[in-house]
């Protein structure tokens, strides 16, 4: 199993020259070999592969000698970057490469040939880089990317492979539901609310100072540098205060549920609504279920995602009887079939988790839509999942079809 450990790394004087160098070596070799494959894809309708990007790298080292100076494969691995980002794109799971700029964050990988000493990292052609490692490293040492943060920082991702094979998923154990919004970040089936940290709200009226100040100074000058500099250290600390809240709170879902199950909500889509597209966007939702994705998936655990369309707050997860409209101003309602009283979110959560386990249960990825969640009466109750829901005991019918 492969595992990735970011460390913070303190290059000399000398070596952030080299770095530097490192770094618009590579930037330069990307964007060079993005234009050409741009333009041969134009002429003859086929862009460059890997091997063709690096058959262009000795004619090119002869014309800009300057090419020679950092390591060989720090420029391989740009080709293979390159080639890469480019089957992403075709098969639909990025978009098309961009020109890569100067300005803002940098990076080189190393696919070999780095050593972990007690002093920090071996790098060829760089020497010994002082580093700041955290934690024990287990595992062969596969490449080592270096970055520049906007803010000034150096960093190491060190990718290692145990040679484990993946934890084996089971569904033995508690289920959660969980139901993100925007006034609390995430509401769970059994009744639990974690408000919204509110992290760039917090800090935007110095985030607007700080930018207020940069615009004052003139284009190009030390004076501007210094600060852009200071503003992008302000953005790093709310990304870093960010990802702290999420890191906390999907390390506690993780380790106290087998199951956990969240709607696979169209973030792209609803940041289209420019009233609230700052707050989704601070609040982080595609980061968070992503992390729950793969701390889950580490520790062998199941996390499921239902269909967006399934009505979550609408069903009544007692009866399953369904309202016909609820205005997001109405956060709880009665049930009129059985008399229930439901906070919405609370209520949405119960479905999400018993929709997920139905999916686990059937062994598809199929979810019920529409009116087919309303089980008419005498629906039997499906016990096909192992999973047990956080609240024993609960009355809630678990749909089969």
């Amino acid at each position: 199993m492969k595992h990735a450990v970011k460390v913070r790394i303190y290059p000399s004087d000398e070596q952030q020259v080299a770095l530097s160098k490192a770094f618009g070596c590579a930037r330069w070799f990307w964007n060079n070999s993005l234009a050409m494959t741009n333009q041969i894809y134009k002429e003859t309708g086929k862009g460059l592969s890997q091997q063709g990007m690096n058959d262009r790298l000795p004619a090119l080292k002869k014309e800009f000698e300057w090419l020679s100076e950092p390591y060989s494969q720090v420029l391989q691995s740009v080709s293979l970057n390159l080639s890469r980002a480019f089957i992403n794109f075709f098969e639909g799971r990025a978009k098309f490469p961009n020109f890569k700029s100067k300005q803002g964050k940098q990076s080189i990988q190393y696919p070999q040939n780095v050593q972990i000493t007690h002093e920090g990292l071996k790098l060829p052609k760089i020497g010994i880089v002082p580093a700041k490692i955290h934690r024990v490293l287990e595992g062969k040492l596969k490449t080592v990317t270096l970055s520049l943060a906007s803010s000034g920082k150096y960093f190491a991702s060190l990718l290692f492979d145990d040679g484990q094979p993946e934890i084996e998923q089971s569904s033995q154990g508690k289920a959660v539901g969980i139901d993100l919004g925007l006034t609390h970040f995430a509401i769970t089936s059994d009744g639990s609310k974690f408000d919204n940290p509110r992290v760039l709200k917090k800090r935007s009226r110095n985030l607007k100072r700080k930018q207020q100040k940069l615009s004052r100074k003139v284009l190009g000058s030390n004076r501007r540098k210094k600060a852009r500099r200071i503003v992008a250290r302000v953005h790093e600390k709310i990304a870093n205060t960010r990802q702290d809240f999420l890191h906390k709170l999907s390390r506690k879902m993780v380790n106290e549920n087998q199951v956990i199950c969240l709607e696979n909500l169209a973030v792209k889509n609803m940041v289209k609504n420019h009233n609230l597209a700052k707050a989704i966007s601070d609040v982080s939702w595609g980061e968070f279920t992503t992390m729950l994705e793969y701390k889950a998936r580490v520790d062998g655990k199941c996390y499921v995602e239902v269909d967006r369309f399934f009505p979550s707050s609408k069903t009544c997860s007692v009866c399953l009887n369904q309202v016909g409209s609820l205005p997001i101003e109405v956060r709880s309602w009665q049930c009129k079939n059985c008399n229930t009283k439901h906070d919405r979110d609370v209520n949405a959560a119960i479905n999400i988790r018993d929709e997920g386990l139905r999916i686990l249960a059937l062994g598809t990825s199929a979810t019920a839509k529409g009116g087919s969640v309303s089980p008419k009466v005498g629906r039997r109750k499906s016990s096909v999942s192992k999973a047990t829901p956080n609240e024993f005991g609960s009355p809630i019918r678990h749909a089969v079809g």
